[in-house]
């Protein structure tokens, strides 16, 4: 007899980007980190949340290095592999530049996982970066008491079109470009309470290639960018305000919702990453009286290769709407606006 296939998430105490540290985590982790200012070239560091460092190479070249891994999100390896290496992709994508190069992070527990399945993940992951037009050209391993898997992503951007938290303006709309559920997904795939169709639709979202980043600076009315991981869409959100200075309005209803989050959530399916989010951020959001919790888990889920989240100039919001869903993304949505204010969200029915 073959043995059942071993489930990856069964190796995991988390999985995917809901594995992240909290964000009051990595805030106190970060804050006696000391600055990178002695270092003229970097264009970007860690002060603003960004998605990527940025080093300037010379007066047309700016180099974005990035690196993402987690565990596993779903138990098929290939899968497993190809959703770990477009999340880690989306970062580079969400600076406005282009991948070049990948390295891919692998830990493992050897004795337990068949080498096959390894094979399987590095498979996964190769394909997307295929996908992506760069090459895998080299990495670490190491063997670990959970699957580990994810890239170093490299990129390419003009220095004059780097995009990033700090350049929002006020009365920016807020274009989502992917829809959400991701981690409510992830758990009610855990608790095989997922309906027919919603594992498809969660693989179908994860492993979209955020690749209409790539020249977001040179659209117009495009002021800044990140893309919607484990913080969830208030978090992010709430990372471009305290980057740029302002307040933003989020419209509860006006997100795409991956096909059976909504109904997850109402029956109560939700990630621990979630309540951990709003215990990190919640002080700083704004909710409606009455606005049921498992709408808040929603906009708290922690997303798994998640969509960019741009900030627009009004007047070329609906075009960039346009612009996405023609480039493939039919769940782009405007989510949101921005507003003069201290750093903050508020969360409204409507659109008002």
């Amino acid at each position: 007899m073959t043995p059942d296939p071993i489930r990856l998430t069964s190796l995991a105490h988390g999985g995917g980007c809901g594995c992240k540290l909290s964000p009051a985590v990595l805030r106190q982790i970060l804050a006696t980190t000391p600055a990178a200012a002695a270092f003229p070239n970097l264009m970007v560091g860690a002060e603003t949340s960004d998605d990527a460092a940025v080093w300037r190479l010379n007066d047309s070249q700016a180099l974005v290095a990035t690196t993402d891994f987690f565990t596993p999100v779903v138990d098929d390896p290939f899968d497993f592999g190809r959703i770990a290496a477009t999340n880690a992709i989306s970062d580079v994508y969400a600076m406005g530049a282009t991948p070049i190069l990948a390295l891919a992070l692998v830990g493992m527990p050897v004795d337990r996982l068949p080498i096959e399945s390894i094979q399987a993940i590095l498979a996964g992951g190769a394909s997307v970066c295929a996908a992506a037009g760069i090459p895998v050209a080299g990495g670490h391993s190491i063997d670990s008491a959970e699957p580990i898997y994810g890239l170093v992503a490299l990129g390419l951007a003009h220095p004059d079109k780097i995009l990033t938290n700090r350049t929002a303006q006020a009365g920016d709309l807020l274009v989502l470009t992917k829809a959400l559920g991701v981690g409510v997904l992830s758990a009610g795939f855990k608790q095989d309470r997922l309906a027919p169709g919603d594992y498809e639709a969660l693989i179908a979202t994860t492993t979209q290639l955020n690749r209409f980043g790539a020249d977001l600076s040179d659209r117009a009315g495009v002021h800044a960018a990140t893309d919607v991981t484990g913080f969830g869409l208030v978090g992010h959100t709430l990372e471009i305000c305290r980057g740029s200075g302002l307040a933003a309005d989020l419209f509860a209803d006006a997100p795409a919702w991956v096909q059976g989050a909504q109904a997850l959530a109402q029956a109560g399916v939700r990630t621990g990453a979630s309540g951990r989010n709003w215990a990190s951020y919640g002080e700083a959001v704004e909710t409606p009286v009455g606005f049921a919790e498992w709408r808040r888990d929603l906009l708290c889920d922690p997303q798994t290769s998640g969509g960019l989240l741009i900030a627009v100039a009004p007047d070329c919001a609906e075009t960039l709407v346009d612009q996405a869903r023609a480039a493939g993304f039919g769940a782009t949505r405007i989510v949101g606006r921005l507003r003069q204010g201290a750093p903050g969200v508020r969360i409204l029915d409507q659109a008002a």
